[in-house]
């Protein structure tokens, strides 16, 4: 097993990362962060009264595990949908800023452009709250010419990544016809699938790799994974039913579990930190998870590193990335 304790292995595998190609597909949201100080409560409902302080702006839903891809120096497309809003043009053009190319990117005027609106109480205390959350959205699919036109964007931009991360958060994109087509490219190109399913877990039956939480994998299974023994049981169950070549069950403040074709069952402990924001922490995981097993990482060396980089997230507000220097300064020292 690789292991990223020494020195020279911590920044050759950060230098290593930077050198992957990565086009992720999914659903992307511009996730809008509205924060105020507390005055007093409210007459009319039991509530605080917050006064506006300032408004922030971020790529959310699958821009994030892109975000944090184009974060550690990796050259990174995006294949999505927005609407032909001002909203969709923001998020577009944070993005670029960011370094994701979004050459996979289509414009559909019949639906608007996913923004996730949270309000935040900001306070003297060390960590800001969230009161509340307002989502405009459509979950309906996507209609099939859009399909078949992202199908040929994402053929041509196949040709030059060495993964594709699918980062299915449920809100109308990644339909089974499109998803058998991006397993189809996948298969004819040699290049790695992982997966982010959100539950849906059996629409990407084979692919690379397969992440869910313990929920969704308890979910899927129709039992309780409580106990070291039924997450052992869980994960060779969910190999026999899925056949991904890696599956990951992540267990939040427990770590995760880990199990591939070739690679025997472990449990990996989370880094114990104090927690801000639990917010884009998977998706970071899944984005560092896909830049190690395609720089050729082993599957635990690879877990470790994104195991390590998303317990550097949960520590800030909202939807953040982790930097090179940030992640080879953490991993610089035992973990």
């Amino acid at each position: 097993m690789t292991s990223l304790q020494e020195k020279p292995v911590v920044f050759d595998t950060i230098a290593a990362l930077a050198q992957q190609r990565v086009l992720v597909i999914g659903d992307v949201f511009l996730d809008e962060y509205v924060f105020g100080h507390a005055t007093r409560l409210s007459r009319e409902a039991p509530i605080p009264v917050l006064e506006f302080d300032r408004r922030s702006y971020i790529p959310g839903g699958a821009a994030n595990p892109a975000n944090n891809i184009a974060a550690l120096g990796a050259r990174t497309l995006l294949g999505s949908v927005v609407g032909a809003d001002p909203e969709g043009q923001q998020l577009l053009e944070l993005l670029r800023a960011a370094g994701v190319q979004p050459d996979c990117v289509l414009t559909d005027s019949a639906r608007p452009t996913t923004v996730k609106t949270r309000i935040i109480s900001e306070s003297s205390l060390r960590f800001s709250q969230q009161l509340a959350r307002i989502d405009r959205i459509d979950r309906q699919p996507i209609g099939t010419d859009r399909v078949a036109t992202l199908v040929e964007q994402i053929t041509t931009c196949i040709q030059s990544v060495d993964a594709v991360l699918c980062s299915d958060y449920l809100s109308g994109l990644l339909s089974p016809p499109l998803v058998r087509e991006i397993q189809r490219l996948c298969g004819d190109h040699g290049v790695l699938l992982t997966v982010d399913a959100q539950g849906e877990l059996s629409k990407y039956t084979g692919a690379g790799l397969l992440r869910c939480n313990n929920d969704e994998a308890a979910s899927y299974l129709g039992r309780a994974i409580t106990t070291e023994d039924q997450y052992r049981r869980a994960l060779a169950d969910l190999l026999d039913m899925l056949a991904p070549e890696l599956m990951i069950v992540t267990r939040g403040r427990d770590g995760l579990s880990l199990q591939g074709r070739t690679q025997p069952y472990i449990h990996l402990p989370a880094h114990r930190v104090e927690a801000a924001d639990t917010t884009g922490a998977g998706d970071t995981f899944i984005a560092v998870m896909t830049l190690a097993l395609a720089a050729k990482l082993d599957a635990v060396a690879a877990a470790q590193l994104a195991n390590y980089a998303a317990g550097l997230v949960v520590r800030r507000m909202g939807n953040v990335v982790v930097m090179p220097q940030e992640l080879a300064a953490g991993l610089d020292r035992p973990i």
